[in-house]
């Protein structure tokens, strides 16, 4: 072989190294929080995970946030919020990674006064407060 083969056939062989590490990561998880308390009940919800704090947001019925992380390649990624509206106070885990990453990678709940509601797959669970 001569010297320009080996070059080439060693940057493909890196390009292909690097290609496999990346793919090993975790793809972005996504979760949205949608207020459905009703027609003037304002939501707040605080949501921080082990490492990271999403902050504080304040949302009119019908408004929603949203959040992308990336889940730990030890699928232990949590995720828990509290939930604040007249004067009620609740909290919920609103991403499980062993829960929630075999039925979503876009999780879509929607808040309600009885408890946080996954969209699409018809899946409401009691508050844990």
């Amino acid at each position: 072989m001569n010297p320009l083969s080996i070059t080439c056939f060693l940057h493909l062989l890196l390009l292909s190294v690097v290609t496999d590490a990346f793919s090993l990561l975790p793809r972005k998880a996504h979760v949205s929080v949608y207020n459905d308390l009703g027609s003037g009940t304002d939501l707040i919800v605080h949501c921080k995970s082990k490492d990271n704090d999403i902050g504080e947001q304040h949302l009119g019925y019908g408004n929603y946030f949203e959040f992308s992380f990336r889940p730990s390649i030890f699928q232990n990624t949590l995720f828990h919020c509290t939930f604040q509206w007249n004067g009620i106070t609740h909290w919920f885990d609103i991403y499980v990674e062993m829960r929630d990453k075999p039925l979503c990678r876009e999780c879509v709940w929607n808040i309600k006064a009885d408890g946080p509601c996954l969209t699409n797959y018809d899946l409401c669970l009691p508050w844990y407060s």
